[in-house]
């Protein structure tokens, strides 16, 4: 099922938003679909399966929509990567550059750790500052990311180049 349906034709273009310039690409039409949604996580699955991932890590809020599904799908765990203050047990933090300052993502000390194999999934690839972070603290555990996952990547902005050496797999890119 999930191979056979073009994701492209469930991402809306919504031209000047958030500013002026901008054209956004809007999932929820794919995430309102249901057969559009798990083919979604299908593909991911099929591109994933059989290369010994343990866990499946994503940053919030919108990599939990795809991380926590996949998990399930591919019967590995889930680990949420969250803003600052968010996580109640002992935190490790990784800071990474945004458009206009600086931003920090935090992990539980014992979510990861040597020898996992960890998927790190989001929806969008753009400039690759929040997956190199989420990356950073994955590895800073002595653990393994084995490949960077996107629904959509936005080529013309080089995110790709700053994941390097990472695999990285996107299902649309623009």
């Amino acid at each position: 099922m999930g191979a056979a349906v073009d994701l492209r034709t469930y991402v809306r273009d919504i031209p000047d938003f958030p500013k002026p310039g901008i054209l956004f690409k809007d999932i929820t039409p794919l995430l309102s679909n249901p057969e559009a949604f798990a083919a979604s996580i299908d593909q991911f699955a099929q591109r994933f399966q059989g290369r010994g991932v343990n866990l499946i890590a994503a940053a919030e809020a919108r990599g939990f929509i795809f991380g926590a599904p996949l998990a399930i799908r591919m019967n590995v765990g889930f680990v949420p990567i969250r803003k600052p203050g968010k996580l109640p047990f002992a935190t490790i933090a990784a800071e990474y550059q945004l458009e206009y300052g600086v931003d920090k993502l935090e992990v539980h000390t014992d979510a990861f750790g040597p020898g996992r194999r960890v998927l790190l999934i989001d929806d969008v690839l753009a400039t690759g500052g929040t997956m190199r972070a989420c990356r950073e603290l994955v590895e800073s555990t002595g653990a393994t990311v084995i490949a960077s996952a996107f629904l959509i990547e936005l080529g013309f902005l080089g995110g790709r180049a700053r994941l390097e050496p990472c695999e990285v797999v996107s299902l649309i890119t623009y």
